[in-house]
């Protein structure tokens, strides 16, 4: 199943290529120059085996085109809600899965959420009830997902209003080897993308021996 990753050939979204084709999916990368996201393309290609998924490159609406059902949003919030705009006669018949956070211009340690509450409920208003939005994948390093030696440290909480949507996008992201929970509807969203700033807070901290950390769900040993 081709998925495509507009804003592919930020961090976060090379990541989740090159993670998502290691597994076995294709990708196609977005981006508002599509000779840049073909370039970037074959950059990723060659960091990954022989029997990897390919991964290609399409201007922004080329590669929503492309994708069979998952488009993932991987663009800064700035661009956020003009890049759907763009895209929505594109995205019928499709799952949008936003993983942007709404961090604060000029301190990523704290979030600026939209009037509607998230990233993820703003993109649902843009987009309509017809096309679902979940929200998944927000607390991941990039480093991380760019790091292809290192297993992926945290789990992954999904949340929207169409449980069959959500469910699909659990599934397609426990293929990168991670623990997906469903975290019912997009309002939910307000926690979740609320915890990226604590991350970055906690990551760039001089007084903790570690960064990149992720969050986990501890379950009890009772």
């Amino acid at each position: 199943m081709t998925i495509a990753i507009i804003g592919g050939t930020g961090p976060q979204g090379q990541g989740l290529a090159l993670r998502f084709a290691r597994a076995g999916v294709p990708v196609v990368l977005g981006s508002r120059d599509g000779a840049r996201a073909s370039e970037i393309a074959a950059e990723l290609q060659a960091k990954l085996a022989a029997d990897a998924a390919p991964i290609t490159g399409a201007d922004n609406e080329g590669a929503t085109q492309a994708a069979e059902e998952m488009v993932i949003l991987a663009v800064p919030f700035a661009g956020h809600n003009a890049t759907l705009e763009a895209l929505k006669p594109h995205l019928a018949g499709k799952i949008l899965v936003d993983i942007v956070v709404p961090l604060a211009e000029g301190d990523p340690k704290l979030v600026d959420m939209p009037p509607e509450g998230s990233a993820t409920e703003a993109a649902q208003a843009i987009l309509g009830a017809d096309i679902p939005v979940i929200g998944a994948l927000h607390n991941v390093s990039a480093v991380t997902l760019n790091t292809l030696e290192w297993d992926i440290n945290c789990d992954i909480l999904v949340c929207g209003n169409q449980l069959a949507a959500r469910k699909k996008v659990m599934e397609l992201c426990e293929k990168l080897g991670v623990t997906a929970y469903n975290a019912g509807p997009a309002q939910a969203a307000r926690c979740v993308e609320a915890i990226t700033p604590i991350l970055i807070r906690t990551n760039i901290s001089k007084a903790v021996p570690f960064s990149h950390a992720g969050i986990k769900i501890w379950a009890p040993d009772h």
